[in-house]
């Protein structure tokens, strides 16, 4: 047994796992450097996620996927993580996107739009706008009857896999006196007339994604309804609660590549004599990033393990998004410190993972947003207790 804990993953989880770290090591991870200093989408890697099932492990059979386990797509996320966030992010995005049609999709939507998701053509997740991010009941864009569909107005911002996906499932006010009551959820083709990504983020970290707006003044058809009008942000939390498993692992990757980074410096690096390891400022710190790290998987994994046997996992998810996060950023940071002024400057590992990571803890919900799930379930909690 290693320092790290390491998961007792069943058989089938076990080989997502090792299919993840082969693609990984002959793939993924020999383009990370490039593509994070060029920007570049690695469009080569998608032809590799189809080939090997990651792109669509998580969906059904019935729609090309190989109806994975959360366990098993966390345990991938973590994996290509630690030698490519950008790549692991885009196998989040897939996810991201195609479950709310999973969830509450019509049998045409799901044998439609899955289907082209397992063949590699993604779909995207539109929520956030410049002026609802964490706040996502008070978004703007609005659905308005007309005819049998409705017109969809506004923009959306930071989108995952923006303008490489062909279909967003776009979230818009259809009721603007209910509130949260008042949101549903549409599928939206890019193609159509006023439909337009005029802007790419330029991100300090996983650089090689796409992360775009929406501009949106277009019509959709009756069909393109997902859910229940009216329904759609329990849907969008429906579905960040897996989300934020998803991105427990992605961060957990990236901590564990810079925990080996550091750990393995710490041996070679002498100073006064002596490896750096030698050291407790060193080795105290080194040993508490692997206790924490530990620590996270456990909860990350319980919580994966939780979904796979259909229980609640809003507060457990919250709790291991934002524990594996915090932990990752620590980890990042032991990183940098422990390369010194080498690890601050480019081309150097630790340098990138410690951008990497700083994502992880604002997407999929902020850490504030988290402590705020996890707030209102203990309010909750106490209430209950009260009235027994």
């Amino acid at each position: 047994m290693g320092v790290i804990w390491e998961p007792r993953l069943d058989a089938a989880a076990a080989e997502w796992l090792e299919r993840a770290r082969r693609a990984t090591d002959a793939h993924f991870a020999p383009l990370a450097a490039e593509i994070d200093r060029d920007q570049r989408y690695p469009h080569e890697s998608i032809p590799v996620l189809v080939e090997t099932g990651l792109s669509g492990m998580f969906l059904p059979r019935e729609f090309g996927g190989s109806g994975s386990s959360l366990t098993a797509l966390t345990a991938v996320a973590e994996a290509v993580s630690a030698g490519c966030a950008t790549t692991a992010a885009i196998i989040s995005t897939y996810q991201l996107g195609a479950f709310p049609i999973l969830l509450e999709g019509t049998a045409e939507q799901k044998a439609k739009y899955l289907g082209e998701l397992a063949r590699g053509n993604s779909i995207s997740f539109a929520l956030s706008e410049q002026g609802s991010g964490s706040d996502a009941a008070s978004l703007a864009t609005t659905a308005v009857r007309e005819g049998s569909g409705w017109r969809l107005k506004g923009e959306k911002y930071w989108i995952g896999n923006g303008g490489i996906s062909r279909y967003y499932v776009v979230f818009a006010r259809t009721d603007p006196g209910a509130g949260a009551r008042g949101i549903s959820a549409f599928v939206v083709d890019k193609e159509r007339p006023g439909v337009v990504v005029d802007h790419y983020s330029d991100k300090m970290g996983i650089r090689g994604t796409r992360t775009s707006n929406l501009k949106l003044d277009t019509v959709v058809g009756p069909d393109d309804l997902v859910g229940t009008e009216g329904r759609a942000l329990r849907l969008a939390f429906k579905t960040l609660d897996v989300g934020r498993v998803v991105v427990a692992g992605q961060s957990l990757g990236i901590a564990l590549a810079a925990y080996a980074a550091a750990r393995d410096r710490s041996l070679d690096r002498v100073a006064f004599g002596q490896p750096i390891v030698d050291f407790q400022g060193i080795s105290f710190q080194l040993a508490d990033v692997a206790m924490t790290l530990s620590a996270a998987r456990m909860m990350m994994y319980e919580a994966a393990a939780a979904y796979d046997r259909g229980e609640n996992i809003s507060t457990l998810g919250a709790m291991a998004k934002l524990y594996a996060t915090e932990v990752a950023h620590r980890a990042v940071d032991v990183a940098v410190q422990v390369w010194g002024g080498e690890g601050y400057c480019k081309p150097n590992l630790v340098e990138r993972l410690y951008r990497d990571q700083r994502i992880t803890e604002v997407y999929e919900g902020t850490s504030e947003i988290q402590r705020l799930v996890i707030g209102r379930a203990i309010k909750a909690e106490a209430e209950a207790v009260r009235a027994a």
